[in-house]
């Protein structure tokens, strides 16, 4: 029997636009490796950017917000899984999946947790230290709530696991660390890849509509970038990403070697064009798809605490992690300048990519899960008595309002 999986998704997947892009295709991957039948639904329109699924052999499903057609398209396809791949869309959707598939396993991808992020954004807005009250907001309510609803939750950090547990006190067993599921880096590749003496400048990439990333390049233009480019004036800084609004475009200054370069089709050759990836993300969450671009092509990368959370576990980083402006340019400056301390970091990174990211092991981690709680579902879901009551609570205020919401669209 023919096994069926649902995603619904806040978007269409971009893999080359960002790493959540890039994390939905790896699960994709993986149910695809399992023989699913997989429908991916989205309430958004597609952008040139967008992943063509079908290629795939995914069906591709445009669905509707407050609609009752949903309903009927989900009692025809009959999933055995739905995942969610943010807390938003379970909000939208999971109701009517619980009401109209009820033996349907529902899975929630967090990305990274919104509510951390959030918290973390306020806070330096503030220029106040991050703590439980900034923790402890709105979305925080949301997304944990979302959580206990779902059946498990896939975390992609140690760190926000540690943060479930601890400070929201949600149970272990709704709770998988699923992190990045890569390839492992073959030494042919590493032969391969370009010497020290073959690289020059530097790189940062990331998609612009994300905060975190224009923060950090406005950080690097009015506050780094100087640093480093008093002690070598002829370097060059290449910012890669998508989406690049007027705001980021008009940093661009070829005088100062600060170059916007915006959408690039392919991370793998930018990264390993340049010599030292930089990354001073002040605040944010989940793992850094730019980290990960700059390991696999084995390009050193200096970032920040918030940024290497995470990343490294018990391994050293492929490179440094520096809070304090000055500190930071100096480890920049040494990296570039030092070629046997870059040689050592680039090894550490291809350590990290091998160890701590394996993509056998993580998608046996996960298929196993998924046969544990499906066999014993019932019971899993007796044993979490917080979901079940928010899930009443749900089907009882966001069903009647997204119903009152149809039969307001229909008479309009």
């Amino acid at each position: 029997m023919v096994k069926k999986l649902l995603i619904i998704g806040i978007v269409w997947p971009e893999p080359k636009s960002s790493a959540a892009g890039s994390r939905m295709m790896q699960l994709i991957e993986l149910f695809i490796k399992q023989e699913y039948q997989i429908t991916f639904g989205t309430t958004t329109s597609k952008t040139t950017n967008a992943y063509n699924l079908e290629s795939l052999g995914i069906i591709e499903k445009q669905i509707e917000l407050n609609s009752s057609s949903f309903d009927d398209f989900i009692k025809e396809f009959n999933p055995d899984i739905v995942l969610f791949d943010r807390f938003m869309t379970e909000e939208q959707f999971g109701w009517r999946v619980a009401e109209n598939c009820p033996k349907a396993l529902r899975i929630l991808d967090t990305e990274d947790l919104h509510s951390l992020r959030k918290g973390r954004q306020h806070a330096f807005k503030e220029n106040k230290p991050f703590d439980t009250i900034y923790l402890f907001n709105d979305t925080a309510k949301r997304e944990i709530a979302s959580i206990y609803r779902s059946d498990i939750s896939l975390i992609i950090s140690e760190a926000e696991i540690g943060i479930l547990k601890n400070q929201f006190k949600v149970d272990e067993s709704l709770l998988l660390y699923l992190p990045f599921m890569l390839d492992e880096i073959a030494e042919e590749t590493i032969k391969n890849l370009p010497e020290f003496k073959s690289r020059q400048h530097f790189v940062t990439i990331g998609n612009f509509l994300h905060e975190p990333n224009y923060n950090a390049v406005l950080y690097l233009k009015e506050t780094i970038w100087p640093l480093i480019r008093k002690q070598l004036p002829k370097a060059e800084l290449y910012i890669y990403g998508a989406y690049a609004s007027q705001k980021v475009n008009q940093l661009h200054n070829v005088k100062t070697g600060f170059l916007i370069k915006g959408f690039v089709d392919d991370a793998n050759e930018v990264m390993q064009y340049a010599k030292v990836c930089l990354a001073p993300i002040r605040f944010g969450a989940g793992l850094k798809g730019k980290l990960v671009d700059a390991m696999q092509n084995g390009t050193p990368c200096v970032t920040t605490t918030i940024g290497a959370e995470g990343m490294f576990g018990d391994i050293k980083p492929n490179g440094f992690i520096e809070d304090e402006p000055q500190n930071f340019a100096n480890k920049v400056i040494q990296l570039y300048e030092d070629e046997e301390l870059w040689k050592e970091k680039q090894q550490n990174g291809y350590k990290i990519i091998n160890t701590r990211f394996s993509k056998s092991y993580f998608q046996d981690r996960f298929m196993s899960k998924i046969t544990e709680i499906t066999q014993q579902l019932n019971k899993h879901r007796q044993n979490n008595f917080t979901g079940q009551m928010l899930q009443h609570h749900a089907l009882q205020s966001t069903k009647y309002m997204s119903k009152w919401i149809e039969e307001k669209n229909l008479k309009s």
